[in-house]
């Protein structure tokens, strides 16, 4: 299976400006999604996505692919990921190159491991199903069982359910994406979705995580850093 690992990144990031070359640790924050999916070693292709010619450039110095720039157009605040996945999969067709699956690795899980890379592909190849996520388990106090929807006639339990169920115990496991592995046939991104028919999850549960959105973000993955 031809899988290609895709990294977007723009120069246009709001919350943490020019967070995509921003050194993280002394590093910039591309290169540990670049580094780590190297050596991962389960990709035919890894690539950066960027219009930004210097984040081309650090990108090319950390072993990434730029066979072609992101047009301006799905490089604004409102471009959707699948908009940026789809163009990808476009130019490459173009130079007569095609792949059976995209795992998009952003840029923002910087404490994503090659261990778990590598079982997300060996999972995704063994079951064969159509999208693989990374998740993380729902807190139990936050589990969807137990979250309300307003209604126009009061409220209802989100997941349908009559009544919420007695104990912590009795819960259903629950998990939430986390933002590290999007893993998605080429058919089904084709189509316009991430999610095909069938999903499967690797779990992250007990790994080092974060999302970097805000400066906050940031100041707790130097600290995460350190501490590895």
């Amino acid at each position: 299976m031809e899988i290609l690992a895709l990294i977007p990144a723009r120069g246009g990031s709001k919350g943490i400006p020019r967070k995509n070359v921003k050194l993280l640790q002394g590093k910039p924050l591309i290169a540990y999604s670049i580094e780590a999916a190297l050596q991962a070693n389960c990709f035919a292709e890894v690539m950066v996505s960027t219009e930004d010619e210097s984040i081309a450039e650090v990108a090319k110095k950390y072993g990434a692919q730029i066979p072609f720039l992101r047009p301006a157009a799905y490089a604004t605040d409102s471009a959707s990921s699948i908009a940026v996945v789809q163009h990808v999969l476009e130019a490459y067709a173009e130079q007569n190159r095609f792949f059976d699956a995209v795992c998009l690795l952003q840029p923002t899980a910087p404490l994503r491991s090659v261990a778990l890379i590598q079982a997300a592909v060996a999972k995704f190849k063994e079951v064969g199903c159509d999208t693989l996520l990374s998740v993380r388990s729902v807190p139990h106090e936050f589990h969807p069982d137990w979250v309300l929807f307003p209604t126009e006639n009061g409220a209802k339990i989100a997941t349908g359910i009559s009544e919420f169920p007695k104990q912590r115990q009795l819960l259903r496991p629950a998990f939430h994406r986390d933002g590290a592995i999007y893993l998605t046939k080429t058919a089904v991104l084709k189509s316009g979705t991430f999610y095909g028919d069938t999903i499967e999850l690797v779990a992250t549960d007990g790994l080092p995580h974060i999302n970097l959105d805000t400066p906050a973000d940031w100041e707790l993955a130097e600290q995460l850093l350190k501490s590895l």
